[in-house]
């Protein structure tokens, strides 16, 4: 049964008490703090206790430094969800035991929180390794023993030695210990060190777009927004259900037609200009963008690097992201230049075994001695051998990467998949074009790396790579493949690097016609359409899949039999060369 929603006095008293609660932990009457009355409808043990912490740890710990070493982290390419939960519990237990000295009452409610939170979020905590060492340490909280798995032991027992420090930095230091350790262990040699992160600057986050990290609600994308939203959520132990919804919906976003006329103007500026003049870009659009697509428009651009309108915060972002997957490609260069040698020898070994002259008894051709006998005493000899050798300009390959904020994570990695693959290609003589997509309000853009018949060089430019915005996969792979249509090549083949989840916001524009929001199903069901369609045609398409292991079901329903998981970069070339060498051996 629902609880009933709180009103009026009750809902003033709920404030109150959860406001007083926390200025009488913290022993600050200033201290400004964001109350969230429907979460203590929901959950009145769990608030009251996250009230307690919030104001413990602004009493006995310094937030702003904490909040800015989570950013920082954040910003180098930490996953913001586990990071925040091994935050979470390293502050709890920091916490606590200087609390409980002082109010007796505290244990009695951080017992039946504890108790709420293992109830209603066991599932989403088994999700992921912090949920994972949260589970354990409510567990050990509430019975002394964790009852998890033995390798979370250790990192529990580093939580729970924080019980007694009064300084902050220890509680960095441990909280970037066990990330480092047990969440991302490439961290500190791809990004950086403890020491690297904390010396990022201030001027350099504020620079930085945090759009994708904000709530839906936040008006600005601000670094002091950003921050703001980080320290309300350090001293909540609960799942948020919302975190999950967010990432899997789409939305409509109303504008007005003030705000569509300076949407151009907004893409220029964040994407760089359009290299299409607006009597191809309409031409495109009307060509293109129908059905499921109508209203939608598309952007095409060699990206904000190449063709800025000025220096700004997402020019600087784009430069940095661009020096950081060079690192790794730096980082990396022996496996990659094994996966592009791996990847060139399947290439031109296919190749060489379908150019291999064969020859047939013809009644024209070279005349072959042996035969003349036939003359006269046999009817319809064939006295010629007929040469028949294919070329390799018979093949033509467009590679397509999905460049949405959802891949924020794997930047680094997925730009170097492109480049092994762009570069095998190029080695092999084989045309094709690099294009990253994203979407931002109703515009799709396809950011060209480079185009079907540029030299190799233009292979660098795919570290240029970004994540940014949602994805609208289906009309993205619509235009890629009526780019590899008009191309005069025999076959024709599609490598699409995804990560399954096609997610787009929808503008309602004044006179628009609205289609249905592009998230779910909807979203799965029109991108896989629109792959059969060039499958029918002719196109031969190949999913690579660059994302979590959860969205695999969704990947197996877009692309069918035809998808490639790839867990270890190792391996990249020869299961995406399996597929390559299968399309031109046919």
């Amino acid at each position: 049964m629902e609880k009933e929603e709180l009103y009026g006095e009750d809902r003033l008293a709920a404030e109150t008490r959860i406001r007083n609660l926390l200025w009488t932990v913290s022993g600050d009457y200033d201290l400004s703090c964001e109350l969230d009355i429907d979460s203590f409808q929901k959950a009145k043990e769990i608030s009251l206790y996250d009230a307690i912490k919030q104001g413990a740890f602004a009493r006995f710990f310094d937030t702003e430094a904490f909040g800015l070493y989570l950013v920082k982290k954040i910003y180098l390419g930490a996953d913001e969800g586990q990071l925040m939960g091994i935050a979470q519990l390293c502050l709890d237990e920091a916490s606590f035991s200087k609390v409980a000295a002082e109010r007796p009452g505290v244990p009695d409610i951080r017992k039946k929180a504890f108790e709420e939170i293992l109830e209603r979020d066991f599932g989403r905590l088994n999700a992921s390794f912090a949920g994972r060492l949260k589970l354990a340490y409510l567990r050990r909280a509430l019975t002394g023993d964790p009852a998890g798995e033995q390798k979370i032991r250790r990192e529990l027992d580093l939580v729970e030695a924080l019980k007694d420090t009064k300084d902050t930095l220890e509680i960095i230091r441990c909280v970037d210990g066990i990330y480092n350790s047990a969440v991302d262990r490439k961290f500190e040699r791809e990004h950086g060190t403890l020491a690297e992160v904390l010396a990022v600057s201030v001027a350099d986050l504020k620079k930085y777009d945090w759009q994708d990290y904000l709530k839906e609600e936040a008006e600005e994308a601000r670094l002091e927004e950003y921050l703001r939203q980080m320290q309300n959520q350090l001293t909540s132990l609960s799942e948020e259900e919302e975190q999950e919804k967010e990432k899997t919906r789409g939305g409509v976003v109303l504008l007005d037609e003030e705000a569509v006329e300076k949407m151009y103007s907004y893409m220029e500026l964040n994407y760089g200009r359009s290299y299409l003049n607006e009597f191809e870009q309409q031409r495109i659009d009307q060509k293109l963008c129908r059905g499921a697509h109508a209203d939608c428009s598309l952007y095409f651009t060699d990206g904000i690097l190449a063709e800025p309108v000025k220096v700004n915060a997402q020019y600087e972002l784009a430069k940095r992201t661009a020096e950081m997957n060079r690192r790794f490609l730096h980082q990396n260069r022996r496996v990659t230049r094994q996966n592009i040698e791996v990847l060139t020898e399947i290439l031109n070994h296919a190749l060489m075994t379908r150019n291999e002259e064969e020859i047939y008894a013809s009644e024209y051709g070279r005349i072959v001695p042996n035969r003349l006998w036939k003359v006269g005493r046999t009817s319809g000899g064939k006295l010629f051998d007929l040469e028949i050798k294919k070329e390799n300009s018979d093949f033509v390959v467009e590679i397509l990467i999905d460049a949405s904020g959802s891949q924020r994570d794997r930047t680094s990695r997925v730009a170097l998949q492109g480049y092994i693959l762009s570069e095998a290609l190029s080695q092999a003589g084989i045309p094709h074009s690099v294009f990253g997509f994203c979407s931002f309000w109703d515009y799709t853009v396809m950011r060209r790396f480079r185009d079907f018949d540029e030299g190799r060089e233009a292979n660098n430019r795919i570290f240029e790579f970004y994540a940014s915005a949602n994805n609208r996969d289906g009309l993205a792979i619509r235009t890629a493949g009526d780019a590899l249509l008009n191309r005069s090549e025999e076959q024709k083949i599609l490598i699409v690097l995804s990560d399954g989840r096609p997610n787009d916001i929808i503008v309602n524009r004044p006179n628009s016609k609205n289609p249905a929001p592009y998230f779910g199903e909807y979203a799965i069901k029109d991108t896989a359409s629109e792959i059969r369609k060039l499958r029918n045609q002719g196109v031969a398409v190949l999913g690579v899949f660059a994302g979590a292991e959860g969205d695999l079901k969704a990947e197996q329903k877009i692309f069918g039999k035809d998808f490639a998981y790839i867990k270890d970069i190792r391996n990249f070339s020869r299961v995406t060369g399996a597929y390559l060498k299968k399309q031109v051996l046919n």
